[in-house]
């Protein structure tokens, strides 16, 4: 029967081979859409830095407030926007991919994801701390492109992470016709939360179209990514194994009694009666002699009594030995007739 072991040395040089990224070669369908999302980015920055007609397109329909142009729709759109948020969806469809991971025995699905969305925060939020633009919420003057004062929607996180978290679905799909429906369906909720996020005012019609681009450039980036995530699978599983194989078994205590002297069992103490504590004697004090009252456990103390008032107790008898030369003592208690009625011993 194969260990463990082997079959991960069987199996690893398959794996990595399927995930090198140097065997499906760039297509021209691959390279075209990489060309055209770049120059899609490269544009759109260019036209907001230059105050171009893209600026004068923004405050258009920032003026025409479609919120308050279809207030129906309004209520429906504010759930969802959610679909672009990162904490809901990342946490989705890391439940989804962690049971895949459990299915498939392997990490790749959940380092993709992570890869993806470490990748999408370095990216995006760098742009956008340096790009400062403000919300048409926060526009200060009517034409301007609202870049650099401490603004942070450029380019809109919710398209672009909705881009991202739902296009690894279609990234991680095994067949093509499920890669193309999960594309389908992830292009789907990334135009919808973007144009959302334009209904609501919260984001520039320039800022969704910067958010798509940059979420396209993240799923096209990752196929170069795939060595160093294997590598890592490698690294966590080879760790897995250290402390799963380094645990040592604590020996369990044996029910077996231990041999020896058979110690009593101290009385249970009923309900009327008050559990007492052993009492400690106290060593240093003065005039303490370090004894320590009689009392036993779950027993009431002894009275203590004075020397002087304990009952003396008489010898019955004499306690000397019988002797032939001595007379007996009489039976007369001692005091001051003691002596009277005695009869003089007569010599021989």
């Amino acid at each position: 029967m194969r260990t463990e072991d082997k079959l991960l040395k069987e199996e690893r040089p398959t794996d990595l081979a399927r995930r090198d990224p140097t065997r499906p070669r760039m297509t021209r369908t691959r390279f075209w859409l990489l060309g055209t999302t770049l120059a899609v980015y490269a544009a759109t920055v260019i036209g907001v830095l230059t105050t171009s007609w893209l600026v004068e397109f923004d405050w258009q329909v920032m003026l025409f407030r479609p919120y308050k142009q279809w207030p129906e729709f309004h209520m429906f759109l504010d759930y969802f926007v959610v679909m672009g948020q990162r904490g809901p969806t990342a946490v989705a469809v890391a439940a989804w991919l962690g049971w895949c991971c459990y299915q498939q025995r392997t990490l790749r699905p959940g380092l993709v994801l992570g890869t993806s969305l470490l990748l999408l925060n370095m990216t995006v939020g760098a742009v956008k701390i340096g790009f400062g633009r403000l919300g048409p919420h926060y526009a200060t003057s009517v034409g301007s492109n609202e870049m650099w004062r401490t603004g942070d929607i450029f380019p809109s996180g919710h398209t672009a992470n909705a881009v991202v978290t739902w296009g690894v679905l279609a990234y991680l799909a095994t067949t093509p016709l499920a890669r193309r429906i999960a594309s389908l369906i992830a292009a789907g909720f990334a135009f919808g939360v973007g144009m959302t996020t334009v209904y609501l005012g919260t984001h520039w019609l320039s800022d969704v179209v910067l958010g798509w681009a940059a979420g396209v450039l993240v799923l096209l980036a990752l196929p170069w990514l795939e060595p160093a995530m294997a590598r890592a699978e490698v690294l966590l599983l080879s760790l897995y194994r250290r402390l799963r194989d380094g645990r040592v078994p604590v020996p369990l205590p044996s029910a077996r009694p231990a041999s020896g002297p058979a110690l009593a069992t101290p009385r249970a103490a009923r309900d009327d009666e008050a559990p007492l504590r052993e009492p400690v004697s106290v060593v240093g004090r003065p005039g303490s002699t370090g004894r320590v009252p009689e009392a036993r456990p779950h027993h009431a103390g002894r009275q203590h009594t004075v020397r002087s008032e304990r009952t003396p107790v008489t010898p019955v008898g004499s306690r000397r030995p019988p002797h032939a030369d001595r007379v007996p003592r009489s039976s007369t208690p001692f005091g001051p007739s003691a002596g009277r009625g005695r009869t003089p011993a007569t010599g021989g």
